[in-house]
């Protein structure tokens, strides 16, 4: 959370979020306190495309700041603040004067002043308005900047800044008017609207000096805010302009699990972008799901692919616009300060090259990670599995086939055969989902510097392999298929000689875990951490593994109560509030819950899914990026915050899909025209049913009653139902 030394020398603090109100309609947002004010601080403002079009938007009531007394979402991208104006001298102390923000993130604000009173109320409204114009990166690693003049107009204030990269342009606008009627009619009275607007070197503010308000009269305004930066990169996603291409389901059964499913896919609309580049003029666009609000509210690789997976049972539009859009900008060249090369499937997408201080500086397009790659492939696979038309799995298999070959390569590159990761100088220095610089520690909470090969990434690129050779083969490439179960089982052979590890201890939950890492000459990380768990889903562990991984991900090192914690609690080095040195991630903890359902380990499943389910109440369920990783105990009200996590995620809100597939243990199998159904059985979270879902088109429902009964209706023709268990 450190970012650059300030120019005195003192560390700059990355902005808390843990008590920010936020809304979001991708690529807009607004953070703000819970009192609605923006104050200049932190993270506050209206953003538009990684640039904060506005920090300051104060609003005093007679030269007083209104007392909040409510902050209420009306969905994920509008936020209703309540505040109360007080009089000393009233005769009563319930409040009279209301205050009333609706706030969307589309970066319209409507203030409404409400007279509940008996008495004539003569009040002065005040609202200052700033900005800095900067960019999100500046603003998270704390640095912020200088505020900007500000400029009165016929219909209030702008901004402009000119820098190396362009020209960035924002205002602040009143409806009504300035110039309009000067009261408009009220039924208990006229209400003045006529503003004063002044500027300045730092700001400007919009006064109305003595609005008249008469008991029961309302006075309204609308504030907007709009913006923009020049030349703006070709390419770069915007809002969508059609619905979500996924199902929404009616899930019946644990009340945590409902609710969880029903916030999340709200707030995954509201993380939806479009690739402008997928427009013909049919209607038709390639929409995919940004990572996170407020500080990865864009294309990212591992992220969008990761949400597209976890949304597969709602159908497969999300995955075929997520692969479409990467495809389009899949490595072709070799770039080092981009860390592209032919086949690479991109990290990160902004519209301007950030820099995040302590010498992080990254391009536009990045590719700096391992494991974007082989999980594109894996996305392509999954996607056919769950019903993907052939045209569209045949027009994107040349881009699997060369993210493949970017794997096969870079695995080519040492003697054992491992995927690992060299990063350049000023890049990320790791580049898995745990990147950051301090995510690699051993069991004496030493860093451990790249080449890392990571565990997780392995099952990834054996997982990919696997799959792309069953997809080759349907598609009568017999020769190819087999290539590629060759080179896969070498890679699991690789995989066990290199990263067991005997834990050394009697009491230890199982014999051996997993390394998180193997780094140089072989020599694995020790120490458990939650790496581990993002195995057994994808085919590289035997029962014999899965039953020993299953038993750690549940013991008390790494399950907190709330979730898996990202690193064992008795390892020199664990921190519960370290970003991944001991937090609790969302997705993490659903994706082990995957692999342990499809592995056959309910029991530690199921104990997994009811800490993040009960941890989900505790956030209102929309669930954070991470969390604390602090034990659970009977004396604990809920998890810590992480103070900077985004909120709301994709592959956070993704989760519950996820979790909702993995109970009701759903596995398509294209080739053969069959889906297996493998539930968690009823006596440890209860039956289950889900109306609505998608297969290959067509709608399914699925439900498991409380003797463990499955019933699945609407397969689609064609395809045959296989169940497993009771």
């Amino acid at each position: 959370m450190f970012a650059s030394d300030g120019p005195s020398g003192r560390y700059l603090l990355q902005p808390l979020l843990h008590d920010a109100a936020i809304c979001v309609s991708a690529p807009a947002f607004a953070v703000s306190a819970r009192d609605g004010q923006l104050r200049g601080a932190g993270a506050d403002g209206f953003y538009d495309r990684d640039r904060r079009l506005l920090h300051t938007l104060h609003l005093a009531v007679d030269e007083r700041e209104p007392e909040a007394i409510g902050c209420h979402p009306l969905g994920p991208d509008r936020m209703r603040f309540t505040a109360v104006h007080r009089y000393p001298g009233d005769p009563t102390d319930d409040p009279t004067v209301l205050i009333e923000r609706v706030r969307g993130a589309d970066g319209t604000e409507t203030i409404t002043v409400r007279n509940d009173g008996a008495r004539d109320r003569r009040l002065r409204i005040d609202v200052a308005a700033a900005t800095d114009l900067t960019d999100i990166a500046t603003v998270k690693s704390g640095r912020g900047a200088t505020p900007l003049p500000a400029v009165a107009t016929p219909t209030g204030l702008s901004w402009s800044l000119v820098g190396p990269e362009g020209e960035s342009h924002s205002t602040l606008t009143v409806e009504p008017a300035p110039g309009a009627a000067a009261t408009r009619p009220n039924a208990f009275g006229p209400v003045t609207s006529q503003p004063e607007i002044s500027d300045g070197p730092e700001g400007g503010t919009l006064t109305w000096p003595v609005l008249l308000l008469r008991p029961g009269a309302r006075w309204q305004v609308t504030l907007r805010v709009r913006g923009r930066s020049s030349p703006l990169p070709p390419g770069q996603p915007d809002a969508p302009t059609l619905e979500a291409p996924w199902s929404v389901p009616t899930v019946e059964g644990d009340r945590r699990l409902v609710a969880l499913v029903r916030r999340g896919l709200a707030d995954l609309r509201a993380l939806r972008l479009a690739d402008p580049m997928s427009r013909d003029g049919d209607g038709h666009e390639d929409q995919f799901v940004a990572a996170g609000c407020p500080w990865y509210l864009a294309l990212f690789g591992r992220d969008s692919i990761w949400a597209a997976r976890m949304l597969l049972p709602l159908g497969t539009g999300l995955a075929l616009g997520t692969l479409r859009t990467l495809a389009r900008r899949q490595g072709r060249s070799h770039d080092r300060f981009r860390e592209e090369a032919p086949g690479r499937i991109l990290h990160e997408l902004r519209p301007g090259e950030a820099r995040h201080g302590r010498g992080l500086r990254l391009p536009a397009h990045y590719y700096g990670s391992v494991d974007a790659t082989p999980l594109f492939v894996t996305l392509l696979v999954e996607a056919w599995h769950w019903g993907l038309p052939t045209a569209e799995v045949e027009r994107l298999l040349p881009h699997a086939e060369l993210a493949m070959d970017w794997v096969q390569r870079s695995c080519g590159q040492d003697q054992d055969g491992l995927l690992r990761y060299r990063p350049r100088p000023g890049g990320l220095v790791h580049q898995s989902w745990k990147d950051s610089t301090d995510a690699v520690r051993d069991a004496l909470g030493r860093h451990i510097p790249p080449p890392l090969a990571l565990c997780e990434v392995q099952g990834y690129a054996y997982q990919a392999a696997v799959g792309l050779a069953g997809l080759v083969a349907a598609l009568g490439r017999a020769d190819r298929a087999a290539e590629l179960r060759a080179w896969a089982l070498g890679l699991r052979k690789s995989f066990r000689d290199a990263f067991w590890v005997d834990a050394g201890d009697a009491d230890a939950p199982a014999s051996r875990y997993v390394a998180i890492a193997v780094g140089r000459a072989l020599s694995p990380v020790t120490g458990p951490a939650s790496n581990m768990g993002q195995l057994p889903d994808t085919g590289i562990l035997d029962p014999a593994d899965c039953r020993d991984v299953a038993a750690w991900l549940c013991s008390a090192e790494l399950n907190s109560g709330w979730g898996l914690r990202s690193r064992s609690a008795l390892v020199p080095g664990f921190n519960p509030l370290s970003y991944h040195g001991g937090s609790v991630w969302t997705h993490d903890t659903a994706i082990a819950v995957q692999g342990l359902c499809a592995a056959g380990r309910h029991a530690e499943a199921a104990r997994l899914t009811d800490g993040l389910l009960d941890a989900a109440t505790h956030f209102q369920y929309r669930m954070p990026e991470l969390y604390g990783g602090d034990e659970r105990t009977p004396d604990t009200p809920g998890p810590l915050d992480y103070p900077a996590a985004c909120r709301p995620q994709g592959w956070s809100a993704a989760a519950g899909v996820a979790l909702l597939g993995a109970l009701l243990g759903l596995r398509p199998d294209a080739a053969a025209r069959v889906l297996t159904v493998r539930p968690m059985p009823p006596e440890f979270l209860g039956p289950l049913s889900a109306t609505g879902l998608r297969l290959a088109g067509a709608r399914l429902d699925v439900a498991v009653d409380r003797t463990g009964a499955v019933c699945v209706d609407g397969l689609p023709e064609g395809w045959h139902l296989r169940t497993e268990g009771p």
